[in-house]
């Protein structure tokens, strides 16, 4: 679907671009925006290598690990259907633990991951689990201690105070993680409200045998 709408924003633009009389403007802005692209992106490198290598440290160091066992309890409070010693848990721990350094490109491949585990534990693929959706909300609405990558961008467009966003972002992501678990448990709870459905009587069945549904196949006798 995302690929459909970039598309059609592209086809947009030529079109109205051509219609205009703007198809230079067009192309010059394409160019121009793929530059920009390019130049942030390796102005990101520097910035993600540092923390990158700062989490190696904490991992070899045993830091990552305290981390993990002091998040342990929120993580199974978060995620009651989740078996104690499942890898899903530990590939959701460095998704937490890498959105809250702000290094969302190292929380994504993570949170793949987990993503891949849950579905493991699905017992209908075609339909998301409780856990599946508690994991998508908590990752888009991370609490972030430290937005490192708005601040490399921030950096490599000459901000003069690149940090100053650290408060409101703590702040911002604070209250959207609190309103995402808020919800999670609210779904969760009428979850369990929902009466399970059960199979008609088998009075209904014996009373009208010629009407069979159409998803069932008759007995046949040999």
């Amino acid at each position: 679907m995302v690929n459909w709408i970039w598309l059609g924003m592209i086809a947009l633009s030529v079109i109205f671009g051509a219609a205009t009389g703007r198809v230079q403007q067009v192309t010059e802005a394409a160019f121009s925006g793929a530059q920009t692209g390019v130049t942030v992106c390796f102005g990101l490198i520097s910035i993600l290598v540092f923390w990158m290598g700062l989490m190696k440290i904490a991992e070899v160091s045993g830091i990552v690990r305290r981390l993990s066992l002091l998040m342990a309890p929120i993580v199974r409070w978060l995620f009651p259907d989740v078996p104690k010693d499942h890898p899903a848990l530990g590939y959701i721990l460095s998704n937490m633990s890498a959105n809250l350094l702000g290094l969302g490109n190292a929380a994504t491949p993570m949170g793949i991951r987990a993503m891949q585990e849950l579905q493991k534990l699905n017992a209908n693929p075609a339909v998301a689990t409780p856990a599946m959706c508690t994991l998508l909300a908590l990752n888009t609405a991370s609490i972030t201690i430290i937005p490192t990558t708005l601040i490399a961008v921030r950096m490599n467009f000459g901000s003069a105070h690149p940090a100053d966003i650290i408060g409101p972002t703590l702040l911002a992501t604070a209250i959207s993680t609190g309103a995402a678990i808020v919800a999670d448990r609210w779904y969760r709870r009428r979850e369990r409200r929902v009466p399970p459905l059960t199979p008609p009587p088998a009075s209904t069945a014996q009373a009208a045998p010629d009407k069979i549904p159409p998803h069932t196949v008759p007995p046949v006798s040999l």
